[in-house]
């Protein structure tokens, strides 16, 4: 499978995407951009994005990156750095990219930033590649 089909394929049953509002901008092997507007009911009780939703944009990102290779990859280690609160009505961009690729493991880092290019976060993820090919409808 392409890195297109695969990430149709795991779209398809994906709400949480959809929930969150992400729209992917990208997807190549090894990598993967995408964008959400902050909303409302993102923000924390100090009128921020919430750090959770930042994670799990990232994380979305990560799964979409890591998977494109078509073989079935899974968080193994993940964690994250916040530099510089979001507001409401801000447009974040999430860009992930692979840094290695073992026959098991594989590296990557993950940027969100803000539309002046501000870092906002910088996550770091870890995958266990499983060894599965991807076939759609069985995800």
């Amino acid at each position: 499978m392409t890195p297109k089909e695969v990430l149709a394929t795991m779209l398809e049953k994906d709400e949480f995407t959809k929930w969150l509002g992400l729209k992917i901008d990208k997807i190549e092997s090894g990598y993967c951009s995408l964008h959400f507007k902050v909303k409302k009911e993102m923000l924390n009780g100090f009128h921020s994005i919430h750090g959770g939703v930042i994670f799990s944009a990232s994380d979305s990102a990560l799964a979409f990156a890591a998977n494109s290779h078509g073989s079935i990859a899974v968080a193994l280690d993940v964690s994250i750095t916040f530099t510089k609160p979001a507001k409401e009505g801000d447009v974040l961009y999430v860009e992930a990219k692979e840094n290695h690729l073992g026959n098991k493991t594989a590296l990557y880092d993950i940027q969100t930033k803000d539309s002046e290019g501000n870092l906002i976060a910088l996550f770091k993820g870890t995958v266990y590649r499983t060894g599965k090919e991807i076939v759609k409808n069985q995800i």
